[in-house]
């Protein structure tokens, strides 16, 4: 089935190398191309609502998070995927919060950009960057017990077969704080899907 992405850089070889990788992992793709965001709203006001939009954080006309959360609405069935080379816990916190569906930092390798892009697709995994020491040193000690006490209490939960709203409303904190312990219980345990977090936790 043929869906349209539309990939927004104004560094043309990052766009260019996107584009490949989006290929690469859904060859069926109609892709389309965009340096600037009025382009974008051009192409997304043109034909089938788009799929998929993969956007630079730091991009022509997108004058802050603000923005995005408009840009969210503009666009609300299609899935929202921001790429920066900025790895900011905070900042990344607050592009979440804008509402977009996932994160991917430019520095990761290329076959982790395109898993990343099919995993937020499927609402698996949101948010896939390489920080610098964020994260302990797992060593020799259980990964189960490296979670935070919140970590722990959202992978039961997702155990039980929850959904991130079901969470939220179980623990009474917001969805979009649900997606980011989701996501770095996620990085913490090695895995990039909530059933393989789901089995490491049950054991089976």
């Amino acid at each position: 089935m043929t869906c349209r992405i539309i990939v927004a850089d104004d560094h043309p070889l990052f766009r260019e190398a996107m584009a490949r990788t989006v290929q690469r992992v859904l060859p069926h793709a109609q892709l389309e191309e965009a340096g600037d965001l009025q382009q974008v709203l051009d192409l997304a006001s043109q034909g089938d609502v788009p799929d998929t939009l993969i956007l630079d954080l730091r991009f022509p006309g997108l004058t802050g998070i603000d923005r995005l959360a408009d840009l969210r609405q503009q666009l609300s069935r299609t899935t929202l995927i921001i790429v920066s080379m900025v790895d900011e816990p905070a900042l990344i916190e607050r592009v979440l919060a804008s509402g977009v569906d996932g994160f991917i930092g430019k520095s990761i390798a290329p076959e982790e950009i395109g898993s990343a892009i099919l995993a937020i697709r499927e609402g698996e995994v949101l948010v896939k960057y390489s920080p610098s020491g964020l994260l302990p040193n797992l060593g020799s000690e259980s990964e189960l017990e490296l979670l935070t006490h919140r970590q722990q209490e959202v992978l039961r939960l997702i155990a039980q077969g929850k959904t991130n709203k079901e969470i939220a409303r179980a623990l009474d904190i917001s969805p979009f704080t649900v997606r980011i312990h989701v996501s770095s219980l996620l990085k913490a345990l090695n895995v990039t899907t909530r059933t393989a977090a789901a089995v490491k936790y049950t054991g089976t």
